[in-house]
């Protein structure tokens, strides 16, 4: 079965599945269904708002700054320049939503769903998304310096022009990543799987490449200097030697 036709059909069957009634005069509190509500500049910060219904509604410029939203549904929401900064976000829901520009500085993401969201620009510098799915996520130009990513899934992800300098990936899945141009400086990548990503120019200076997997990758441009490549699987199906750094040996 696909990765594609999985992601999409998934999203297809949420177009398509009832919207239970919404409240958009509700008092903000738990379980809240503010689904396709304009909250559009809406000050939301602070608030326990876990388990809250934000599907299809406009939060552009809002603030949730510090709030509690665990298991909160964004699904198809349009949150463009929203702020999430040091918000509880573990196992929301982002599915095909929009987050062009948002802030999310020092947030926790883990487990959240953020499969094809619309990341261009967003800040995740400092954010836990560890164990969260970002599958075929457009995050180009994204910030997620000092973001920790353990064992999440990013497959076919676009991250061009991505700043990930100091970032963990550890165990992180790559395959068929757009990584042209990112910038992974210092990032932790020991057995990550970047199985035919694209990573043309990319720079992974200094990074921790031990027992990474780069079968099929596009490594045209790309900056090792100082990164560990111990028992690292090239893109030749080579086995690095333990000790190779800034070349597979």
């Amino acid at each position: 079965m696909k990765l594609g036709w999985m992601a999409g059909g998934v999203l297809a069957l949420l177009l398509m599945a009832p919207v239970a009634s919404a409240d958009c005069e509700a008092e903000p509190g738990v379980a809240v269904n503010w689904a396709r509500c304009d909250l559009s500049g809406r000050d939301l910060s602070g608030l326990d708002l876990r388990r809250a219904v934000f599907g299809r509604a406009e939060l552009v410029g809002a603030d949730l700054s510090g709030s509690w939203l665990e298991g909160a549904d964004f699904t198809f929401a349009e949150a463009q320049g929203a702020r999430f900064d040091a918000a509880r976000l573990g196992r929301a829901r982002f599915m095909g939503a929009g987050l062009e520009a948002a802030s999310l500085v020092g947030a926790d993401l883990s487990s959240a769903r953020l499969d094809r969201a619309r990341l261009g620009g967003a800040r995740f510098s400092e954010a836990r998304l560890d164990g969260a799915s970002l599958l075929q996520a457009e995050a180009r130009g994204s910030d997620f310096q000092g973001a920790s990513l353990r064992e999440s899934r990013l497959e076919r992800a676009i991250l061009w022009e991505a700043d990930l300098s100091g970032a963990d990936l550890t165990q992180a899945d790559l395959r068929g990543a757009n990584l042209q141009e990112a910038r992974l400086h210092g990032a932790r990548l020991e057995r990550a799987n970047l199985e035919g990503a694209r990573l043309y120019r990319a720079d992974l200076s200094e990074a921790d490449l031990t027992r990474v997997r780069l079968v099929g990758a596009n490594l045209d441009g790309v900056r090792l200097d100082g990164a560990r490549l111990d028992n690292a699987i090239w893109v030749d199906h080579r086995r690095c030697r333990p000790g190779s750094v800034g070349e597979c040996l």
